[in-house]
């Protein structure tokens, strides 16, 4: 089974802390990598994680609250310095762009690389990036300002060739497109060899699906049925319920309360308000999102998971 990968560069919200960074991750599928919003400290994080900047092509930005993109411009400047060659593609609302202009004409007026910054909608879901194994979709959140999450889907694989039966069965190269998508062999005698004896079914696709910030909805539900890995938002505990309206956050029940609703395979929750710095208090709000959904993990910087 193929191996996806999510590293939490930092699971913190609103102020960083002396181990806990703001809001930034790193997702690995089919072998490509995706950074997943970029706050304060960033860079620091993704030199501890030991993987190389230069396979980052895509960065997804949820919303433009600082916590979520102020480590953007350090990140950029330090891979210009490095001396990049690849473009560089950052999926954001677009407001992001009128805040990026001024910034990168007296900072970084010299890139080494082409920036590119892709305007979304965070208001529907639709397709805002695809490559030849991913696709990636919004999902329109609750918050204060236009936010999304993001649904990665890996593309259904064709399946796998036997490499004993090509000899075997004297298959030519041209025939292989075909039996990828279930075509059977018809060898020149016009023996009809089945697909089944030909190839072997495909490794099971991954998905993941990344939701902050947001107040609890029940709108996104039917966007993340089923998938593999959903990543909440988890900000406060259940004492501190009452300071949702007003921020427009989640507790770690109403994150698990959305995986229960969606049937995901695992939940990991995080961006945790600064006001709990205690080992005790990060348990507390992992058990109260356990309560209603076991399969759940409280991530912390440089956690790893692997599904």
């Amino acid at each position: 089974m193929s191996t996806a990968k999510f590293i939490t560069l930092g699971c913190g919200s609103a102020m960083p802390l002396k181990n806990r960074a703001n809001a930034s991750h790193l997702l690995c599928m089919s072998d490509k990598l995706y950074l997943i919003d970029c706050g304060e400290g960033a860079q620091v994080a993704l030199k501890e994680t030991g993987v190389s900047t230069e396979r980052i092509n895509n960065i997804f930005i949820s919303h433009l609250h600082g916590d979520h993109i102020f480590g953007l411009l350090p990140l950029i400047s330090t891979l210009s310095m490095r001396g990049r060659r690849s473009p560089l593609t950052i999926h954001a609302y677009k407001d992001l762009v009128e805040l990026m202009e001024p910034l990168r004409n007296y900072f970084m007026a010299d890139l080494s690389f082409e920036l590119t910054i892709n305007p979304i909608n965070p208001r529907k879901s639709e397709v805002i990036f695809e490559d030849n194994k991913v696709v990636v979709s919004t999902i329109p959140l609750k918050h204060s300002v236009p936010t999304c999450g993001f649904l990665f889907r890996e593309k259904e694989k064709g399946r796998n060739i036997i490499k004993e039966k090509l000899s075997q069965y004297d298959i030519p190269l041209a025939a292989i497109p075909g039996l990828k998508d279930g075509a059977d062999f018809v060898t020149e005698d016009g023996e009809v060899i089945k697909n089944r004896e030909l190839t072997i079914a495909p490794k099971p696709t991954k998905s993941f699906a990344y939701c902050s910030d947001t107040a609890y909805t029940e709108s996104i539900v039917d966007i993340i049925k089923g998938v593999d890995v959903l990543y909440h938002e988890a900000t406060y505990c259940d004492a501190d319920e009452s300071r949702i309206k007003k921020t427009m956050h989640s507790t770690a029940r109403q994150a698990a309360e959305i995986a229960k609703k969606a049937g995901v395979g695992q939940l990991i929750i995080g961006h945790y308000s600064s006001r709990y710095r205690k080992e005790e208090e990060l348990e507390l709000i992992k058990s109260e999102a356990r309560e209603v959904f076991p399969n759940t993990e409280a991530a912390q910087d440089l956690s790893v998971f692997r599904f």
